[in-house]
């Protein structure tokens, strides 16, 4: 079986966007922009150059289009070949975290870090993440 190719931030983020809801070029922009924190600002020929690749990979397809003050609004939504690329890929990205979130648990004797035990991240018993000693006592 192929191992899937890691998606890039902007795929990842396009496709994470189209995943709730059809949206338009300006719509999925904003929503990437809004899941990045601000740190992706995709330009319409970037957004729209993806989506041409995209829709050429079977990932997305264009719902409808329709006007609005003169202008055309293209819609596009996840297949569900996307759908299960981008599943695959939040899971291989699960799993990447929880095995960095264990390693930096357990820290070799003499490096510093923590003392009293790592503390779990909420809402999971099962994935540590290191407690801040709090300095010299």
């Amino acid at each position: 079986m192929d191992t899937p190719t890691p998606l890039r931030e902007p795929t990842f983020l396009i496709l994470t966007a189209l995943a709730r809801e059809s949206m338009h070029g300006y719509g999925i922009i904003s929503d990437v922009a809004a899941l990045s924190g601000g740190r992706l600002a995709l330009r319409p020929g970037t957004l729209y150059g993806a989506l041409d690749r995209l829709t050429d990979e079977g990932l997305v397809e264009r719902d409808r289009e329709e006007v609005v003050e003169g202008r055309l609004r293209r819609y596009y939504r996840l297949t569900d070949e996307g759908r299960s690329v981008l599943t695959a890929e939040t899971e291989r990205l699960r799993r990447n975290v929880e095995a960095a979130t264990q390693r930096l648990a357990v820290r070799p004797a003499g490096t510093g870090g923590t003392t009293r035990g790592p503390l779990t991240v909420p809402g999971t018993a099962a994935r540590p993440i290191l407690r801040p000693t709090g300095g010299p006592a």
